[in-house]
C-alpha cells in the first residue's frame, strides 16, 4: 500500500485518477465545510467546477430543498444562499437539504478527481476516522492538496502529512512517495499548533483580513467531526456502512 501526495490538482491529468482511491483536502475551507454540512444533516453536497454550472443546477431544482453555496476569492457570491464558512452550515439551515457548492479551489479539485474509483473528503476535523478507513481498504491512496489557484499551500500539505502519519501509525508497512515524506516533515515542524500555523499561512492571513478568523478556528480543530464524506455519482454523502468498502 502506497500513499502519494499531489501538491496541486494541476499537476496531473483528470484521467490519472482512473480506478484510484483519492482523498481531496482543502482545509481552508471547502472540505471543512463539507464535513460540517454533512454532519449537520445535509442530504448531500454537489461540488461544481464553475459558477455558471452551479446556477444552472439550482435553476433546475425544485421544492426549496436546495441551497446554492460557496465563494469566490473568500467572499460569498451574489445570489448564493450561503458562503464558505463552516459556522453557516448548522442543522437548522442545512438538514435535509442538497447543497450545491462552488469554491475557488476545493470544489474544482473534487470534480477533477471524478474518475477515481473512490473519492473521500479530508480535513483536520475528520482526520483519524478517515485514516482508519483508508488503511482498512488496503489500496494505494492519492491525496490531492487543493492549494490556492493551483499553487502549493502550507495548510493543505500539512493536513496531508498528518493524514499519512496517522495511516503509517496504523500500518507501518505503508510506503510513502517523496512528496508525502516532505509533507510529513512539514507536519512535524508545524503540526503541534495547527491553529497558529493556519493563522500565519498565506490563506489564513487573507481570511483574517476579510474578517473570517473564526473560520480558521473551526477548520483547525482535529478529530471533532468523525465522519467520512464520500463522493460518487456527482454527489458527496456520508459513508454509512464501513463494512461496505466504498
Amino acid at each position: 500500500m502506497k500513499v502519494n501526495v499531489i501538491l496541486s490538482p494541476n499537476n496531473v491529468d483528470d484521467l490519472y485518477y482512473t480506478g484510484k482511491t483519492t482523498v481531496v483536502i482543502d482545509v481552508l475551507r471547502a472540505t471543512s465545510v463539507i464535513v460540517k454540512a454533512l454532519d449537520a444533516g445535509a442530504k448531500e453536497v454537489i461540488p461544481v467546477g464553475s459558477i455558471d454550472f452551479a446556477m444552472k443546477i439550482s435553476i433546475n431544482s425544485h421544492g426549496g430543498q436546495t441551497l446554492l453555496c460557496g465563494e469566490r476569492n473568500t467572499k460569498i457570491i451574489d445570489g448564493f444562499d450561503l458562503g464558505n464558512s463552516p459556522a453557516e452550515y448548522t442543522e437548522e439551515v442545512v438538514s435535509g437539504k442538497s447543497i450545491i457548492l462552488f469554491t475557488t479551489n476545493g470544489s474544482k479539485a473534487i470534480v477533477k478527481a471524478k474518475y477515481s474509483e473512490r473519492v473521500y473528503i479530508g480535513s483536520f476535523n475528520n482526520l483519524s476516522k478517515l485514516a482508519e478507513h483508508l488503511v482498512s481498504l488496503d489500496n494505494d491512496v492519492e491525496i490531492i492538496t487543493s492549494g490556492v489557484n493551483g499553487v502549493f499551500c502550507l495548510e493543505d500539505t500539512i493536513c496531508a502529512g498528518a493524514l499519512a502519519k496517522k495511516m503509517k501509525e496504523i500500518n507501518s508497512a505503508i510506503e510513502l512517495n517523496d512528496v508525502t515524506n516532505a509533507s510529513l516533515v512539514l507536519n512535524e515542524k508545524y503540526g503541534s499548533d495547527i491553529l497558529q500555523m493556519m493563522k500565519n499561512c498565506e490563506h489564513g492571513i487573507l481570511l483574517k483580513e476579510n474578517g473570517l478568523e473564526s473560520d480558521i478556528e473551526l477548520c483547525a480543530k482535529v478529530d471533532n467531526i468523525p465522519v467520512i464524506p464520500y463522493f460518487t455519482g456527482g454527489e458527496i454523502k456520508l459513508l454509512k456502512d464501513e463494512s461496505n468498502k466504498a
